[in-house]
């Protein structure tokens, strides 16, 4: 993926960045997995740095895709933001939560000044800003970690002169050093023969910083050069070794890792560090602005997660049993397998109870925070069928959605996705599924009751920008109807009134109302009466959507 060279750091070099880093990783998955020994020996570091990554990509191209109609580009702010946002929400494990306050560390400095781009001097800076908040996130840090060879990193890159690429080999240099000598650093690493996991999977996101000024791949991380074991020769008896050594150490110590979110006040997120620390160990709490990342191994789960609710509102908890490798996100133990299930993404907490009622696993994307992949695999385990079906609610994670489902056929599970483009699709597939009757027929009937449902949204537009509908500026409200703006108006129900009527003169026989939080009093009446007197033959069913990022939701069948 060659790229022109530039010397300045914009939106669209933190695009490629985000693109070249992902790929990297990706490629390097399956090493860093195998030399994952510290802090808990469980092969995971590359799976859950690339889902954290995974993440952070997604969120700079959603910003980009809000763009697309106009002609103007984000700026480096946003860019930087939703790469920090991105990372923060999708991060996955130790290794995954220290990268996403890395990124939220650069993000802060580049983001400063909205300024249209950074030379070199803020790239020094950010680079910095990231290896400081990360040491600071974590509250016992360990030299011989990915915490070491990020502060290498800036270090080499605080002693450079140039523009920005020279910025970038030196702090790409200074991470490659710095990782060779993490084996000296660790017994764990030492003994097995290997370098850091997380070090590893760092070296590969500054490979790809790299990349994105010069439009060079650099040659792949060979820690013989720097007088490390090479990793490829690294001794699998050694490693199994360690892992044994490390799981026996385990034994005696703290039996889960809990992650999840939490929206909480900054006061409160400094009690809750003093108490999951006097819990158990391997604490890293990132984030800011009232929303952070909770990572913790501790022997009393629930009291890891009750220290959050004190603390605010935790959601999407995630709790691993390191010695049976199990995952839990609050739902009951495994059950025996069924033969089929349903798996379908949610876009706000009132539709999971629906979803949830018909019988569906459930995946919540809130506003802003689509799911990763990994999410979507999780839940398809969790559902514990042979068969599912996969709704994913939304045309921009159609690409998500294949992915989880291609991960989980190697696995054994028969897996149909059927492109729902919006929840209100899903609802229709959903009432007409049935688990009794064959797995093809079941998926057909599903599928063409959802693409028999037309579907529209009321939303209220963040910027100026054009639209099929014409010109619209902040504050203004849009109509969609399969995703497109036909509407631009002042008002949410009378722009829900125009859309509505728009799709039933097609023709329709139930009509599905999804409301948010921020619906106005009274747009469920006006739009019932509306029908009542204009579509004499037509049924209308109300649900409330909760927290959805918009207004209104609308089905037509």
């Amino acid at each position: 993926m060659a790229q022109v060279p530039q010397t300045f750091l914009d939106a669209l070099a933190v695009r490629t960045w985000c693109a070249l880093a992902l790929g990297a990783v990706g490629r390097a998955r399956e090493e860093i997995d195998a030399i994952n020994v510290y802090p808990v020996a469980d092969g995971d570091t590359g799976t859950n740095l690339y889902l954290t990554l995974e993440s952070a990509a997604g969120a700079v191209e959603a910003v980009f895709a809000g763009y697309e109609l106009g002609e103007e580009v984000p700026t480096l702010a946003d860019a930087v933001r939703a790469m920090a946002h991105g990372a923060l929400i999708g991060a996955r494990g130790n290794s995954g939560t220290i990268l996403a306050q890395l990124l939220r560390g650069m993000s802060q400095v580049l983001a400063e000044d909205e300024a249209a781009h950074i030379d070199s001097a803020g790239l020094r800076r950010a680079l910095r800003q990231a290896a400081d908040a990360a040491r600071g996130a974590v509250a016992h840090p360990v030299e011989g970690t990915v915490l070491s060879v990020a502060s290498a990193a800036a270090d080499a890159a605080g002693a450079a002169a140039g523009d920005c690429a020279t910025v970038a080999r030196a702090a790409y240099q200074g991470a490659c050093a710095a990782l060779a000598r993490t084996p000296g650093q660790l017994a764990a690493l030492e003994r097995a023969g290997v370098v850091d996991a997380g070090g590893r999977g760092l070296v590969a996101v500054l490979g790809a910083l790299l990349e994105a000024f010069t439009g060079e791949t650099p040659a792949v991380f060979d820690p013989h050069a720097h007088g490390a074991p090479p990793v490829a020769h690294a001794r699998v008896d050694a490693v199994s070794d360690a892992r044994t050594e490390a799981c026996e150490e385990r034994a005696a110590g703290p039996a889960f890792e809990v992650i999840y979110l939490l929206e909480a006040e900054d006061r409160a997120v400094q009690r809750l560090r003093a108490r999951l620390d006097a819990l158990g160990d391997s604490l890293v709490v990132v984030g800011g602005d009232g929303l952070w990342n909770v990572h913790v191994h501790v022997d009393d789960a629930g009291a890891a997660v009750e220290a959050g609710v004190e603390a605010g509102r935790p959601y999407r908890i995630r709790i691993t049993h390191f010695g049976a490798g199990d995952v839990h996100t609050g739902a009951e133990p495994p059950r025996e397998r069924v033969q089929r299930a349903v798996v379908a993404v949610v876009p706000g907490e009132g539709l999971v109870g629906l979803y949830g009622e018909s019988g569906a696993t459930t995946v919540l994307a809130r506003p802003g925070e689509p799911p990763a992949s990994g999410e979507l695999v999780d839940a398809v385990r969790r559902a514990h069928a042979r068969e599912v079906v996969l709704l994913p609610n939304d045309a921009d994670l159609r690409h998500t959605a294949a992915a989880a489902a291609e991960q989980v056929r190697a696995e054994g599970i028969r897996v149909a996705l059927i492109p729902t483009r919006s929840a209100v699709q899903g609802i229709a597939a959903l009432a007409v599924h049935q688990p009794d009757r064959r797995f093809d027929e079941d998926v057909v009937q599903m599928t063409s009751a959802a693409g028999a449902t037309r579907y529209a949204e009321v939303v209220v537009a963040e910027r100026q920008s054009w639209t099929m509908a014409g010109i619209c500026q902040a504050g203004d409200v849009l109509g969609l109807i399969d995703g497109d703006v036909a509407v631009i108006g002042s008002d949410v129900t009378a722009t829900a009134e125009s859309i509505l009527d728009r799709m039933l003169q097609a023709g329709g026989e139930l009509v599905t109302l999804v409301l948010g939080d921020e619906a106005p009093e009274g747009v469920t009446e006006r739009l019932q009466a509306r029908v009542r007197e204009a579509y004499l033959a037509v049924d209308t069913v109300v649900y409330d959507g909760g927290r959805q990022g918009a207004p209104l939701l609308i089905g037509v069948e």
